[in-house]
């Protein structure tokens, strides 16, 4: 065995250009692989933070306004309260949310206002990294005070930090003078980097406000952060608050629950489907790759015909012939498999320095690209090496 290993190294070093080509067409099929499988987990990591951080791991209540032409009750304080109370639920916040024209340091842009109370931190992971959060006081006395994310603040600022600045909202065609208070962690880099110039500006201030001036006392939702004691699903804790909440309506439909973090999981659902139709053409480009293992192999057996003849006549068996190609060619898939591996995983590192994303490798798609790497090798192999073995001596050296 020592004998067809030194014999198989000897023979690939023979042709040094061919093999090396050989392997880095291997290299690039896994590395494809690999580096599919790898944005994959770091954007899904990546979307369920985001959609964690807008609210997505919970519940929300709305109330069917109008259906049919009738006109039915909106959400107020007495809902809240009651949603409150329930045993499923943990938190539970008032949420209104208003389109509008934002302005300040001679720009404009349009934006989406979120009337939120003091609980927004909790229910919707709001991460202050300047200044102060919302607080009951402010929703008590309906200031004029907003919180800001940190594109908002570059965008208007030019920094990070934008505290005690002022900003005009316009709401109803109504503009009000607001003083930032605080200044929110923008979601995640891949996102804002990929989607960021195509969303409104995102700003957070008391609900309360936004009911003056609006000239409303209801809420559009109720936004639930669930009980994690409870051994109920999401969905089952869901229809417990509507029913909870239609002891006093008419209608079978009053109320409308949207279970967040079902829509999460049909999202991720969604992106591993894609996920995996693009490992699909990266499998196809590993599978091409092999083949040329064969074509490589195929030219070697006719090279090395009479020396195929002559170790046979001194008594080479056939397996001992076939070992020797099968070697050539795993050797080949192992070298280019390990290689691609190591191409794909650092592109991948790569990438998330410069786009600000997390870096996280995929364990079973890494396998997944050398094993299919190594086993295309070893079937592509086979037919060569079956070749070669069943030559006959005379035939072979008469060649």
């Amino acid at each position: 065995m020592i004998d067809i290993l030194v014999c198989s190294a000897r023979n690939i070093g023979r042709k040094k250009i061919r093999s090396f080509l050989t392997a880095v067409g291997v290299a690039i099929g896994v590395a494809s692989v690999v580096l599919i499988g790898n944005i994959s987990k770091s954007g899904s990591y990546t979307i369920l933070n985001e959609l964690d951080s807008l609210g997505f791991g919970g519940l929300t209540v709305s109330a069917n306004t109008r259906s049919m032409g009738i006109e039915r009750k909106q959400l107020n304080n007495q809902h809240l309260d009651a949603v409150r109370k329930s045993a499923y639920v943990k938190q539970a916040m008032p949420l209104i949310t208003r389109s509008a024209e934002i302005s300040s340091h001679n720009l404009q842009a349009p934006g989406v206002v979120f009337g939120v109370n003091e609980k927004a931190s909790q229910i919707i992971s709001l991460k202050i990294l300047y200044g102060r959060p919302i607080t009951k006081s402010d929703v008590a006395s309906n200031r004029n005070v907003c919180i800001v994310d940190q594109k908002f603040s570059q965008k208007f600022y030019s920094r990070n930090n934008m505290v005690g600045k002022k900003i005009s909202i316009t709401l109803n065609s109504m503009s009000e003078i607001y003083e930032v208070i605080g200044v929110a962690k923008t979601g995640n880099g891949l996102l804002d980097g990929l989607v960021g110039n195509y969303i409104p500006d995102f700003v957070y201030i008391p609900y309360s406000s936004v009911q003056n001036a609006t000239g409303t006392k209801t809420f559009d939702q109720i936004a639930i952060k669930v009980s994690e004691d409870s051994k109920l699903s999401i969905g089952e804790i869901g229809l417990k608050i509507v029913d909870l909440l239609k002891k006093d309506c008419t209608m079978y439909d009053e109320y409308v629950i949207n279970n967040l973090s079902k829509q999460k999981d049909e999202l991720v659902k969604l992106f591993d489907v894609v996920t995996v139709i693009l490992s699909a053409v990266g499998g196809v480009s590993l599978l091409v790759a092999s083949l040329s293992v064969m074509i490589v192999m195929l030219v070697s057996v006719s090279e090395r015909t009479r020396e195929i003849g002559i170790k046979k006549s001194i008594g080479a068996s056939r397996f001992s012939i076939m070992t020797e190609f099968l070697i050539e060619g795993m050797t080949i898939t192992i070298v280019g498999g390990v290689c691609g591996v190591i191409m794909g995983n650092l592109i991948f590192w790569l990438g998330s320095l410069i786009l600000n994303f997390h870096f996280t490798i995929k364990i079973d798609s890494t396998l997944l690209g050398f094993l299919f790497s190594v086993v295309t090798g070893v079937i592509f192999g086979i037919y060569p090496a079956a070749k070669a073995s069943k030559m006959r001596p005379v035939d072979a050296l008469r060649y």
